[in-house]
């Protein structure tokens, strides 16, 4: 088991495992609609599969939303 952390907090996963595997794990609704970092990084989505987790990475999901009213 190696320690990452998601969104600041410590998750224990088994390696090897990379961003997609880690949006699943952590049931990310809509993953079309997050932003990805690792390491203060923004991560491309065609590269998800690609990129290996590694002890100590840290991951943030960004929802970005849209609101606010018209007058």
């Amino acid at each position: 088991m190696a320690k990452i952390y998601v969104n600041g907090d410590a998750q224990e996963v088994s390696l090897p495992l990379n961003v997609s595997e880690l949006i699943k794990q952590n049931d990310v609704q809509q993953p079309e609609m997050v932003s990805v970092q690792v390491n203060e990084e923004f991560a491309d989505p065609n590269d998800w599969d690609g990129i290996q987790l590694k002890e100590g990475d840290k991951v943030d999901f960004l929802y970005f939303m849209g609101g606010g009213t018209v007058k």
